[in-house]
C-alpha cells in the first residue's frame, strides 16, 4: 500500500456515502488486529453492554492479522466495503486524517452524558485531534516492556532484568549478554525474540526504535532523517550482532516463540500477558533497558476510530463514545493502558489484571508517563514502503550497517 492509495479514499468517501442510506443500521462491523480470545471476550462484553440501551444493535469484531491490517483496511475502504469502526495505529493516524476517511466524532463525545472529554490526556489525544475535529480516541497508550523467562534465569543463576532495573544495571548491552548466555541450541531455546516474532518485517520499527532511542538516535527530528546518525547506527549494530555474531536472537526465517518457552526474552506490550495464562514456566516483566542516552521508554498507541464512509456513522460514533467512557476504559485497562487520566491514576488500574502484580503494572504506568510515542508522519505509509527494502538489506551477516542506514535516509528524506 502507498500513500497514493490512501489519497484515493477521498474519492471513495463520496461514492460510499451515497450507498450508506441503503444499508442496515443494526449491525456495526469493527475491525481489530487481535485474535486473543481474552481480548475478544472483553470486547464482546462491551458490545453486550451497549446492546442494553440499543437492543437492536449487534457489533461484529473482524480480526485482520497485524501485518496485513493497514493494507486490507485501506482496500476495504477504497473498494466500497468500509467497516463502521476500527482500531488504528499511531503511525497510520496522520495519513488517514489527511485522507479524510475518518469521521469527526467530537460532537458525539461532547454530547454524551457523563463522557468527560476533559479527562482524556491532552498529549495522548495529539494525533487524533486536528483543529476542532476529533478523529479518534486512544484505547491503548502502551509502553513496550521486556518479558523474560524467570525459570531460565534462575536455572542459569543470572540476575533477573527486574533486579537489574532496580540496581540500575539493566542496559541493552546487558540484555545482549543475557541473551547469549541463555541461548540453548540443544534445547531449542533462543536468547531473544523480536516483537511478536515480526521484528524483521511488519514490526521492524517496533524492534529497532526502542534501541535506537536508548542510544541517543531516532528515526527523524524536525524533518531530518536520523537513522544514519552515529548513535542510531551503533544501536542497530548491537541488534545485528545479536543475530549474526552471537546467534542469540531469533534470525529471519526461524521460529522461537517466547510465549511457548522457546525464547528467554522478548519485547512486547502488556496486552500480550494474555498469552501467558497457561505457560509452564515462571515469568517476569521489566522496563526497556537503558543505553548510553539513558532510559528511553517507547510507547505504541492505538485509537478507536469511526469511518466517514461507514454505513452507520452516527451509531458508530455512539458506540465509540460508549466504548471509551470511564467504565469501559477501566475494563480495557487490564490489557490496554488508558488515555484517561482518572483511570491511569487509580488503584484500580494497578490491580486491573489479576495476572499482573501492582508492582509490574507500575512499570507500565511509569513508561506511559516518561515515554515517547513511536514515529508517525502523514506520509508514513509511503515512508514505510520506501524504507522496507533498506531494512531488508540489514538482514545478512555481512551487511554494512552504516551504508544501509545512509541509503535509508537518502530514500526517505524527500518524504519528510
Amino acid at each position: 500500500m502507498t500513500h497514493h492509495l490512501i489519497k484515493r479514499l477521498i474519492v471513495a468517501t463520496a461514492l460510499c456515502g451515497a450507498m450508506a442510506t441503503a444499508a442496515s443500521a443494526e449491525n456495526l462491523r469493527f475491525t481489530v488486529w487481535t485474535g486473543s480470545q481474552a481480548h475478544l471476550d472483553m470486547l464482546n462484553g462491551i458490545a453486550e453492554g451497549f446492546a442494553e440501551t440499543h437492543p437492536d444493535v449487534t457489533v461484529q469484531f473482524d480480526t485482520i492479522p497485524f501485518g496485513d491490517y493497514v493494507q486490507k483496511l485501506t482496500l476495504q475502504l477504497a473498494g466500497g466495503n468500509p467497516p463502521d469502526l476500527g482500531w488504528l495505529l499511531e503511525n497510520s493516524a496522520p495519513a488517514f486524517v489527511e485522507a479524510g476517511v475518518l469521521a469527526d466524532v467530537g460532537d458525539t463525545l461532547n454530547a454524551t452524558d457523563g463522557y468527560d472529554y476533559a479527562d482524556l490526556s491532552e498529549p495522548a489525544m495529539g494525533l487524533w485531534v486536528k483543529d476542532d475535529a476529533v478523529y479518534g480516541v486512544p484505547f491503548s497508550t502502551s509502553p513496550f516492556i521486556v518479558y523474560y523467562n524467570k525459570s531460565l534465569y534462575d536455572a542459569a543463576g543470572l540476575e533477573t532484568p527486574t533486579a537489574r532495573a532496580e540496581d540500575g544495571s539493566w542496559t541493552w548491552e546487558q540484555l545482549k549478554t543475557d541473551a547469549a548466555a541463555l541461548r540453548d541450541a540443544d534445547a531449542g531455546v533462543w536468547g531473544y525474540e523480536t516483537v511478536d516474532g515480526q521484528g524483521y518485517g511488519a514490526r521492524v520499527w517496533h524492534n529497532l526504535i526502542p534501541i535506537i532511542r536508548a542510544y541517543g538516535g531516532d528515526a527523524w527530528t524536525d524533518g531530518t532523517c536520523q537513522f544514519d546518525s552515529a548513535q542510531s547506527v551503533e544501536a542497530v549494530k548491537l541488534f545485528h550482532d545479536m543475530v549474526y555474531a552471537d546467534g542469540s536472537a531469533v534470525p529471519p526465517g526461524e521460529q522461537g516463540d517466547f510465549f511457548s518457552g522457546n525464547a528467554a526474552l522478548t519485547v512486547a506490550q502488556i496486552s500480550r500477558v494474555s498469552k501467558l495464562a497457561d505457560v509452564d514456566f515462571e515469568w517476569g516483566i521489566a522496563p526497556l533497558p537503558s543505553g548510553p542516552a539513558g532510559e528511553a521508554a517507547t510507547i505504541g498507541q492505538a485509537g478507536v476510530v469511526a469511518f466517514a464512509q461507514g454505513k452507520n456513522k452516527e451509531l458508530a460514533s455512539e458506540f465509540l463514545a460508549y466504548m471509551t467512557d470511564k467504565d469501559n476504559v477501566a475494563t480495557m485497562a487490564a490489557f490496554f493502558p488508558p488515555a484517561r487520566k482518572s483511570v491511569l491514576a487509580s488503584d484500580g488500574f494497578l490491580t486491573s489484571n489479576p495476572a499482573v502484580t501492582p508492582e509490574q503494572m507500575k512499570i507500565v504506568a511509569e513508561g506511559i508517563e516518561s515515554g515517547t510515542v513511536l514515529p508517525s508522519h502523514e506520509r508514513f505509509p509511503q515512508i514505510e514502503a520506501e524504507a522496507r527494502p533498506d531494512f531488508d538489506a540489514l538482514w545478512s551477516s555481512d551487511a554494512d550497517v552504516q551504508a544501509v542506514m545512509t541509503k535509508l535516509c537518502e530514500d526517505i528524506q524527500p518524504l519528510l
